[in-house]
């Protein structure tokens, strides 16, 4: 089955049945191509580990772990699998490669799939080994966020940009800061998803949803639409154009708001384009006494559970309530 001395014929070199369950988790499931990319990894990552584990490859100062070959994969290797196989893979994982707990639950959920659509679709393999695969624990932790005066900033930054694309880095910016929109969904926006004060965003699993637009965003739209239409369009559909023309790519949005927050006097290692989605949902909560239902409508939460993080309270809120403690102003009588 091993090739000790042979190299893997690139990153495309998979197996047919893998091939099949990426397919099928894109056509079926309807998952992202964000997600399909990110489970492919994780189950190429699976294979090379264990062809190493089994002493099927040796590593060499020409031959490394990247190299190691899956595409010879077959039935039986898949029905040698065993649970203890699948928790020494997330030893290795923690020990070897310093996997977080967050990613490594993500590789749980990757192999808890895979597994399943061996036994249960394809009926490749006659056990799961990862049907009792438990997920690891990931530490609770408050979400990163701008408070009100850096995102005022943040705008003001944007207003004036590098010159022939304020209009638009504005509109971005607002767009993020008021809608809670995700990179994905600001940047798949077409012109026809606007229709007077609503906007449709397409979603994580391809779920569709309306977000109604204040005035701060429809006065960027409007002044950013002659910028816009005085470019050389390459792509008459999307909103937000490069400056050659062509849709924005998420790097490059990325890019914009880095510079932007750099610009801004803020950490842009600190925080990122999600981290705006962040903002927008907690200065809803905190300023705009927005409810966790309208809350997980708006960033298109499939469960409130998801919602509840932005739900936190600051360090001035705090500081706030305590001062507001009735008994906070009694003193002891000498």
């Amino acid at each position: 089955m091993s090739r000790p001395k042979g190299k893997s014929s690139g990153e495309n070199a998979t197996f047919p049945v893998l091939d099949q369950y990426l397919r099928y988790m894109q056509a079926v499931q309807e998952k992202s191509a964000l997600t399909i990319k990110e489970y492919r990894y994780d189950l190429i990552l699976l294979f090379r580990y264990l062809k190493l584990d089994r002493g099927l490859v040796t590593l060499t100062d020409d031959f490394h772990f990247e190299d190691i070959a899956i595409d010879d994969i077959d039935e039986k290797f898949l029905n040698s699998i065993t649970q203890d196989d699948l928790f020494a893979f997330m030893i290795y994982l923690s020990r070897k490669r310093n996997a977080s707990a967050a990613t490594r639950a993500r590789k749980v959920a990757t192999l808890k799939s895979f597994f399943k659509y061996l036994f249960q679709k394809k009926r490749i393999i006659k056990d799961d080994p990862a049907y009792e695969l438990e997920t690891p624990k990931r530490p609770k932790r408050l979400p990163k966020y701008l408070n009100l005066s850096q995102s005022v900033q943040l705008l003001e930054t944007a207003e004036h940009s590098e010159k022939g694309s304020s209009q638009r880095d504005y509109c971005i910016v607002t767009l993020f800061l008021n809608c809670g929109m995700r990179l994905s969904e600001l940047q798949g926006i077409n012109l026809s998803d606007i229709s007077e004060d609503t906007l449709r965003v397409v979603g994580k699993g391809n779920k569709e949803r309306t977000i109604y637009l204040n005035q701060a965003c429809l006065s960027a739209l409007e002044d950013y639409y002659p910028q816009r239409s005085a470019m050389k369009i390459k792509d008459d559909k999307a909103l937000f154009l490069s400056k050659r023309g062509t849709r924005l790519s998420t790097q490059m949005i990325q890019n914009i708001i880095k510079r932007l927050l750099t610009a801004s006097g803020i950490d842009a290692s600190n925080y990122s384009v999600h981290k705006l989605r962040h903002t927008a949902a907690t200065l809803m909560y905190k300023y705009g006494q927005v409810d966790i239902r309208s809350l997980q409508t708006i960033l298109g939460h499939q469960s409130v559970a998801t919602t509840q993080i932005y739900t936190h309270v600051d360090d001035d809120s705090l500081h706030e309530a305590a001062s507001k403690n009735p008994l906070a102003n009694i003193k002891k009588e000498h």
